[in-house]
């Protein structure tokens, strides 16, 4: 691997020893701020189901911060990577249980106001909610969840040894399966970003095992949470576990599972793929903050006692830290992008061109969409999504699905079906059917990505995406990762003589 690449890699290392010292400590925080359980047990715990947890469910969540912007050139996904960790480990030196979601968020915001794309305001807004959300869900979770502990322990009359022994490896099994959740759900911070241009590929372990080249990424991102949980998470636990509200142990127990239940409903792809079968609305998979669910827990318990025991002053510092996070992390990256592409000759964004050509003129038509007044920018091309969709608006007046949908089918995504590229294919997984349709168009090239896209659904039903509803959500979301294989696989570089815009 190129040295470039693994110095570059530094900075999604660093924000992953950052939610280690900060964010993973949590699942632990209450249990050693009780003095329940040793630190060092709950580090050797935590670390081992945290890469457990990243490496074999950590996909899930990624998927939501990729369509708020997908960071396209490595040293755009350090500079990310770096401004968040950069904001959790201030934060964190102040003894503040930030999120490093929120931090992550705002880096990636930087990041598309300086390459001039577009934030997703969609995925922005369902991230918006989860962060509302969750310290809301958790307290909910926590407040009747401590109450009847409490009845099945005063009816089951345990003797005060027991009960602490009982209590202190509930908290161990409770940690576990929260530092699994943690690790499924927030290494999308720490790699998410890497993940469109990670320089790992698949491979397979003793011909049983394929490990992906997103689980070698998520493993390396895993492993410097583990070495931010060991070396400088003792501090944020014993904040969290006894600074904003003293916690009995019985409470402390309440706390993780509640925090641990928040992380595994929003991590989870079986539940997703699980309520999506069965017709029901399915929980968006997003990266939440492990603090937040922490701290909502321990506030839903006290409101649930009357709310006199909380350090209202901690809780204020922890509140004014979530809502400053992502800003400070997006002004990082913003600056720091900028001195990586005119100081130190960094690409830090792959520019992405937009152009209505006949093609697209006559597909949007097709669909309905008004193009009347489109006909002055026809021809022209734009190199940013935020210049097309100027010149778009200044146009006409459309809604914001319509111009979603234009910009869609203006983007200019050169590919070339060649016989070389097409032996690399994964063909197993792409499955026999999809790899027959390619072989068809072997020599054939294409302008948009949405025309090779559309040309394989016609040739074959296996690369159709169905009707956008809940229940058909799994389906679409598999078929959408072949066609960003495949799409990525015969890319080209344009070699149009693009004209600023």
């Amino acid at each position: 691997m190129d040295v470039v690449v693994l110095l570059f890699l530094t900075s999604g290392l660093f924000l992953g020893w950052s939610l280690g010292a900060n964010d993973a400590a949590n699942v632990f925080g209450t249990a050693v701020g009780t003095r329940m359980v040793r630190f060092t047990t709950a580090a050797i715990v935590c670390s081992l189901f945290v890469i457990l947890g990243a490496v074999l469910s950590g996909a899930g969540a990624a998927h939501t911060l990729g369509k708020l912007g997908s960071v396209n050139a490595l040293a755009g996904s350090f500079m990310a990577a770096f401004s968040a960790a950069i904001t959790v480990y201030g934060m964190t030196r102040m003894g503040l249980p930030v999120s490093t979601s929120q931090a992550i968020v705002g880096a990636i915001i930087g990041w598309n106001i300086f390459s001039g794309s577009i934030t997703d305001s969609n995925a922005l807004t369902k991230i918006l909610i989860t962060w509302v959300a969750c310290p809301l869900l958790a307290g909910f979770i926590a407040a009747p969840l401590y109450q009847l502990t409490r009845r099945v322990l005063k009816w089951a009359k345990l003797h005060v040894l027991r009960l602490d022994a009982y209590t202190r490896l509930g908290l161990i099994f409770a940690g576990a399966f929260g530092s699994y959740s943690l690790g499924a759900n927030n290494i999308a911070n720490v790699m998410g970003v890497f993940v469109p241009v990670s320089p790992f590929t698949d491979f397979e372990i003793a011909g049983l095992v394929n490990f992906t080249g997103i689980q070698q990424l998520f493993l390396i991102g895993a492993i410097a949470i583990a070495v931010g949980v060991f070396t400088y998470s003792k501090k944020v636990m014993l904040t969290v576990g006894d600074g904003l509200m003293p916690l009995s142990p019985v409470a402390a127990w309440v706390v993780v599972i509640s925090h641990s239940t928040v992380l595994f409903l929003f991590a989870s792809e079986g539940l997703e793929h699980l309520l999506a079968n069965a017709g029901l609305p399915t929980i968006p998979l997003v990266p939440v903050s492990s603090s937040q669910a922490v701290v909502g827990a321990v506030v839903g318990i006290d409101l649930l006692k009357g709310g006199k025991n909380i350090q209202w002053k901690v809780l204020g510092s922890i509140s004014v830290g979530w809502i400053t996070t992502p800003i400070i992390s997006a002004v990082i990256c913003f600056v720091g992008l900028f001195f990586l592409q005119n100081v130190f000759n960094q690409q830090v964004y792959r520019e992405v061109h937009y152009s209505l050509k006949p093609a697209a003129m006559e597909r949007i038509t097709d669909l309905g969409l008004p193009v009347e007044d489109l006909k002055d920018i026809q021809d022209k091309i734009y190199k940013s999504a935020t210049r097309f969709r100027s010149a778009v608006r200044k146009s006409t007046f459309l809604s914001k699905f319509q111009e979603s949908r234009i910009l869609h089918y203006a983007e200019i995504s050169p590919t070339e079906i060649s016989p070389a590229l097409l032996n690399t294919l994964d063909w197993e997984w792409l499955g026999s059917e999809r790899t027959e349709s390619l072989d068809s168009l072997v020599g054939k090239s294409y302008y948009y990505k949405w025309q090779l896209t559309e040309t394989l659904a016609r040739l074959n039903d296996e690369w159709k995406l169905l009707a956008d509803t809940t229940i058909n959500k799994a389906h679409n979301k598999e078929i959408k990762a072949r066609l960003n294989y495949v799409l990525r696989t015969f890319s080209l570089e344009s070699k149009d003589n693009v004209r600023d815009k």
